[in-house]
């Protein structure tokens, strides 16, 4: 029994089907694009792949500021009002 199930007669009726629709000259050229696209999709899956363990090895970015305390703000803060004093009246 060979890939997906199929036995040697239903392989070779395969291949027989395929070479009466497309012809003997066309076989080769089929084959051709076939390995091309098989390749690049190779290529396209271990550049992802690269591309994933790449990100995974850098050291991830700083957290971002946080926003600044009261007392080192330039605003308006409690610590900046000041009482009149009632001696004057």
């Amino acid at each position: 029994m060979l890939a997906f199930g199929l036995g040697m007669p239903e392989v070779i009726l395969v291949l027989a089907v395929v070479l009466i629709l497309f012809g003997a000259k066309k076989l080769p050229e089929l084959a051709r694009g076939m390995g091309k696209g098989i390749k690049e999709f190779k290529n396209a899956t271990r550049e992802i792949q690269d591309d994933l363990e790449q990100a995974m090895d850098e050291d991830p970015p700083p957290p971002p500021n946080k926003k600044p305390s009261a007392e080192s703000s330039d605003h308006w803060t409690d610590k900046t009002v000041t009482k009149k004093s009632d001696s004057g009246d």
